[in-house]
């Protein structure tokens, strides 16, 4: 960007910018990379080590090295331990597996997402400009894969929904269909709180808002039921934080937006009516996926009833379903469109992130992470109610982390995108666990006393 300087404008010193802010590069690169399209007919990529997840290591060893060096924030004593105990619960879990070494790469995913990237992102980004800079490649991912998805849907090449191939789902295939979902939600969140958030410039705000009303289109023709919930409910809390007056001028703009889209376009009108309605179907009349979702969700109660302390184990979920599901779990999913012949997708964790915890890791693991999932949020919540730190920080962590948390209660890790869930940890801790020193206009930095003023300690 330039600097407007009176009568003339001043060209920004990029090789200082990149000097100054290179530690947040791979964090950028773990968000961004999510753009990169999986291999065509490779439903099963999804579970595999990609790009992002690659930046992500990359981002752990800067952190890594920038710690060695005492350029990173100081942790207090709640943010060692919300940041730490996951990783014990998780050792527990591995160490009684039935089968230890099966369970490693569960141990080393979780880790990464828990545990390492997040306490990454909390140690490396410094202020509130760079936290800024973070979220705001979230909004360049949902808008590029969320365009990607309106032409999915427009030229009928998406997954196949209901015997045609509309549903939108980006770069992530029909392997994956909730990639492209969750990516355009948390675009959309994060540019809701910056279009309502106070303080910032009236056109960032604009333009914030703007991206905040295109990103409704790919989200309703992602039909995803579960990320359709979710952010209907964080940017219902994003909006009562910043009051009321503010909230009714977007409820009204949103409902515009969709009577133009659904009401004026028809845009996947009778097949949003077909989804929103069998969200209310959920006893009474409900489809396959509902009930596959129920037996799963008994089978990994099943489980914690038998290992309530420590679970069956870490990556023991597909071990054990068969002898704890009734018979109406069904043999899998269908998946096809989108570049990928038809494909049958086994079953293997209960889609409620809650629930594979308590079922693989029992009462400790779920103490230790959602323990502190819960400690964050009401950190969090306290400190943006007390009108401290940078506002626009406080309600985009807010706003995805209970997004991320809402979505946890009907799905689980799992996917390309499984990288941000960390990240999005990582922010929420930030601003939940302020270093001590660091101001409370969140601009300054405690990366050590070495006579630097607040904010500006440098990076070599």
């Amino acid at each position: 960007m330039s600097l407007a300087l009176p009568g003339r404008w001043v060209r920004p010193d990029v090789p200082g910018l990149l000097r100054r802010h290179w530690p947040l590069l791979p964090l950028a690169a773990t968000v961004l990379f999510l753009l990169a399209p999986l291999p065509a007919g490779d439903a099963t990529a999804s579970g595999k080590v990609g790009p992002a997840d690659a930046a992500s290591l990359l981002l752990v060893l800067v952190c890594a090295v920038q710690a060695l060096r005492g350029r990173v924030r100081e942790l207090t004593p709640l943010g060692v331990l919300v940041l730490g105990a996951p990783a014990v619960g998780l050792a527990v879990a591995t160490m009684t597996a039935g089968d230890p070494y099966a369970a490693l790469p569960g141990f080393v995913r979780y880790l990464q997402v828990f545990v390492l990237v997040p306490a990454a992102v909390v140690l490396l980004v410094r202020d509130a400009a760079e936290f800024r800079l973070a979220a705001g490649c979230f909004v360049v991912l949902a808008l590029v894969q969320g365009a990607v998805g309106v032409v999915q849907y427009a030229t009928h090449t998406g997954a196949s929904y209901q015997g045609e191939d509309v549903r939108a789902v980006g770069t992530f295939g029909p392997g994956d269909v909730m990639g492209m979902a969750t990516v355009v939600a948390y675009g959309l969140i994060v540019a809701t709180a910056a279009g309502l958030a106070p303080g910032l410039p009236r056109r960032l705000r604009r333009i914030a808002g703007g991206c905040a009303l295109v990103l409704m289109l790919p989200l309703v023709l992602s039909f995803s039921r579960g990320a359709w919930i979710a952010t209907f409910g964080a940017a219902v809390l994003v909006m009562a934080l910043v009051g009321i007056r503010r909230a009714l001028k977007v409820v009204a703009a949103l409902a515009a937006a969709g009577v133009v889209l659904v009401g004026g376009f028809g845009v996947g009108s009778e097949m949003v009516a077909e989804r929103l309605t069998s969200i209310t179907q959920v006893s009474s009349a409900p489809d396959q996926s509902v009930t596959d979702r129920y037996t799963m969700w008994a089978a990994a109660e099943s489980m914690w009833r038998e290992r309530p302390a420590v679970g069956v184990g870490l990556k023991g979920f597909p071990a054990n379903r068969d002898g704890h599901a009734s018979l109406g779990l069904s043999s899998g999913s269908d998946t096809a469109g989108a570049g990928q012949a038809y494909l049958r997708q086994p079953l293997l964790s209960p889609h409620n992130m809650y629930l594979l915890i308590l079922s693989e890791q029992g009462l400790i693991g779920l103490i230790a992470l959602a323990g502190g999932w819960a400690a964050l949020l009401v950190a969090g919540l306290r400190r943006l109610a007390s009108g401290g730190g940078v506002r626009d920080c406080g309600l985009i962590a807010i706003g995805l982390f209970v997004w991320q948390l809402t979505d946890f209660l009907y799905a689980d890790i799992g996917g390309p995108s499984t990288v941000l869930t960390g990240v999005i940890i990582g922010l929420a801790a930030w601003w939940a666990l302020p270093s001590r020193g660091v101001a409370d206009s969140g601009t300054a930095s405690a990366v050590g006393s070495r006579g630097r003023a607040p904010g500006v300690a440098a990076r070599r």
